[in-house]
């Protein structure tokens, strides 16, 4: 887990590194407010210890800043202060820091305020995560691509780049869970759930979308990259063999794949995969559309 230290005094930042490296962490240090919330937005840390008086810009401003943004909003901060003024106290707590550490601090006092405050993130990044994960698939659910769509496509405004989304619908879905049921239906959601998975770059996000329906958000892909994925896992699940009652069940799925060119929303991403993905069924399934005509023409 990352510490990041925001402490204008080199020695408070040298003695807190010697002491949290006893806990295992790995501490980063910067030396002033705005190389702190720099730092910050860059490593997304675990925990933040924070110097309240700073020349540049106070803790008090750091923490209201880091509240402020969405990526550091859930961060634990624990101010480091030379003050014992109950005031200073009560305000950073109403800022959202979750504890004070008196200079100069006391090694076993910090290592076991921060071991506490670290528990504490860790059972919310839990609730977070399980909150986020479809229970049937283990994939993440539809909040999740929403969210990491809307951080995607901040990430292209501000520093460009390539974002390509794929939408993919399991072909005659309804036909299988009447004429199966609902558990044979279930295990071809997590057998095609796992061949989606199976495909995706580590900074690729699978989820389940709805239903039958998933979707996979690919950061710095082109729409050529994204249809070979989309291909790679129609044919797999093509060559999926599921038996049910004695009887082989065929499944194909078929894709739809749009990137940012044209686009001025996310909301545009998301309609223009899913009106692909609307014709490849259209076309007669078990096949790939791509948002983009001259692209389609040219793959």
């Amino acid at each position: 887990m990352k510490v990041l230290i925001i402490d204008d005094c080199s020695d408070a930042q040298a003695l807190a590194r010697v002491l949290l490296a006893k806990e295992g962490l790995e501490t980063l240090s910067a030396s002033s407010g705005p190389q702190g919330l720099r730092l910050a937005e860059t490593i997304s840390p675990d925990l933040v210890l924070l110097d309240l008086e700073m020349p540049e810009m106070s803790g008090f401003d750091v923490c209201r800043a880091l509240k402020a943004q969405a990526a550091t909003c859930m961060v634990p901060v624990i101010f480091l202060t030379g003050s014992d003024n109950s005031g200073d106290k009560v305000r950073g707590l109403d800022l959202g820091a979750v504890d004070y550490v008196t200079k100069p601090f006391d090694a076993f006092e910090l290592r076991a305020r921060v071991r506490a405050a670290l528990r504490t993130k860790h059972l919310q990044d839990l609730l977070v995560q399980h909150a986020h994960i479809d229970p049937l698939t283990e994939l993440w659910n539809r909040r999740a691509l929403i969210e990491r769509l809307a951080q995607e496509w901040a990430r292209l405004q501000r520093y460009g780049g390539a974002l390509v989304l794929v939408m993919a619908d399991v072909d005659h879905f309804k036909r299988i869970n009447d004429t199966f049921g609902h558990p044979a239906g279930d295990q071809l959601l997590r057998a095609v759930a796992q061949t989606l998975a199976s495909q995706c770059r580590q900074s690729d996000l699978a989820a389940r979308y709805g239903g039958e329906e998933f979707a996979v958000l690919m950061p710095e892909a082109s729409a050529e990259q994204g249809a070979g994925f989309a291909e790679r896992c129609r044919r797999q699940i093509e060559l999926t063999a599921l038996t049910i009652d004695g009887q082989r069940l065929a499944v194909t799925a078929s894709f739809g794949v749009a990137d940012t060119a044209g686009i001025t929303s996310e909301g545009d991403l998301l309609a223009a995969a899913d009106q692909a993905l609307y014709r490849a069924k259209h076309e007669g399934r078990n096949r790939i559309a791509l948002a983009r005509t001259a692209l389609a023409e040219k793959v």
